[in-house]
């Protein structure tokens, strides 16, 4: 019997509505850095040094210790300004509380994410909240996802994780025992082998459908 359902945040409950490029573009203005660095440079940045506090390490690495601390503040702020929820994935949130513990586990630094939540007004929409730079060990890692069961208070067989990325969401949840379903949208990653079912992002109303699918559901919530 599925028990609990633990979301992604990133791609998954919440998009920018300006294109990361941009904002890229306009928190380097903001701080005044010049060149402005491109997106692959930042994500090859992010994926070597990204830290437990805040994304500082990897603007350092981008642009040198002088102005990492001021590039960071406006990123985070550009970021932050143009996070939306997806269309219905409040809806489905709420559809899914009313009979399971839901949770969230998402990478980042602990800060940061938890900025996002605020913004989005959702720091008490979870159960249970695990940021993974705060537990120093990211997705796709089986600590990340057993920190998320320990939280909610569940087995792995009794868990859903819902995630857009291939690897460290829904090969890191199927390795951990979880039940993975991966979000699809235009332009992203193919559907994963190890996806126990595919939603929509366009369609997030129907995922409490798809989780009923997966093994029931209880009134244990």
């Amino acid at each position: 019997m599925i028990r609990a359902v633990g979301f992604d945040l990133d791609d998954t409950l919440a998009v920018t509505d300006v294109d990361r490029d941009v904002l890229l573009r306009r928190a380097a203005e903001t701080a005044g850095v010049s060149p402005v660095p491109d997106r692959e440079a930042y994500l090859d940045a992010h994926r070597r040094h990204s830290g437990t506090a805040s994304r500082e390490p990897v603007f350092e690495a981008l642009v040198g210790p002088a102005d990492a601390a001021a590039f960071t503040a406006a990123y985070r702020e550009a970021v932050g300004e143009a996070l939306v929820p997806v269309e219905g994935a409040e809806s489905a949130l709420a559809e899914l509380r009313e009979r399971h513990r839901v949770g969230l586990l998402t990478d980042g630094p602990d800060g940061t994410q938890r900025d996002k939540l605020r913004r989005l007004g959702w720091a008490d929409t979870f159960d249970a909240v695990v940021v993974t730079g705060a537990i120093g060990t990211p997705k796709p890692g089986p600590a990340a996802f057993a920190a998320l069961l320990e939280s909610l208070g569940v087995g792995a067989a009794e868990a859903v994780y819902v995630g857009d990325h291939p690897e460290r969401d829904i090969s890191g949840a199927a390795a951990a025992g979880l039940w993975p379903v991966q979000v699809l949208y235009d332009g992203g990653p193919d559907p994963h082998p190890d996806a126990a079912a595919t939603v929509p992002r366009s369609d997030l109303r129907a995922l409490p459908g798809r989780i009923e699918g997966l093994g029931g559901c209880t009134d244990d919530a």
